[in-house]
């Protein structure tokens, strides 16, 4: 396969596109659409996410150190990018997508979306100035996720809710399995073949 070799740049696509949620201390609330995120640690659960320090929702962060995750789907995808597009300074953002701001459950005071699968309660450990963006560490103290997804053997099937993802400036929908987490190394299992015992018995 023949190469073509750029100039640095950020080429670690598919990213999640997620809404996160954010209040400042008089009470005003606010959605950014963010892709720049990730997982940090398992335990103690940690995320991260990048803004810009010139985006609306940044000092809304910076006051009140917490924000909310909410993972996005595809039917919410015209609100994703709406949120992503347009500055919270300019336009009511819950007003014009008609997302339902809901509670959160730990002391957090940025709402939830309602109509998100996952909502993932953050409080900012950190804050790493690195350039155009700066990097908001945060510690997971809560999740709330949406019942209609839990089966009848109480697991919650997160891949089952349309989960959708962002790569070089497109959103994508996640497609079909194509394996689980250790198949390539799982070892075939061997169907065993019971044989029939015909009953002898005389009546």
């Amino acid at each position: 396969m023949k190469k073509q070799t750029w100039r640095p740049g950020n080429m670690l696509y598919p990213l999640p596109a997620v809404m996160v949620s954010v209040g400042d201390q008089n009470g005003n609330t606010n959605i950014i659409t963010v892709a720049w995120t990730g997982t940090i640690c398992s335990d103690p659960a940690m995320l991260y996410i990048s803004v810009r320090p010139e985006r609306y929702s940044y000092h809304m962060i910076r006051e009140s150190g917490e924000f909310v995750v909410n993972l996005t789907t595809e039917q919410l995808a015209k609100a994703t990018d709406y949120c992503g597009v347009r500055s919270g300074r300019d336009v009511d953002k819950w007003k014009e997508t008609h997302l339902t701001k809901g509670k959160a459950n730990e002391l957090v005071f940025a709402p939830i979306i309602e109509e998100c699968p996952v909502n993932i309660e953050c409080k900012v450990t950190e804050v790493k100035e690195l350039g155009t963006h700066h990097m908001f560490l945060a510690e997971v103290v809560s999740v709330q996720v949406s019942e209609e997804y839990m089966n009848e053997k109480g697991k919650f099937c997160l891949n089952d809710t349309g989960l959708m993802a962002y790569s070089h400036g497109e959103y994508l929908s996640l497609g079909k399995k194509i394996g689980t987490f250790g198949y390539s190394v799982k070892k075939p299992v061997k169907k065993r073949t019971q044989k029939k015992k015909k009953n002898n018995r005389v009546l």
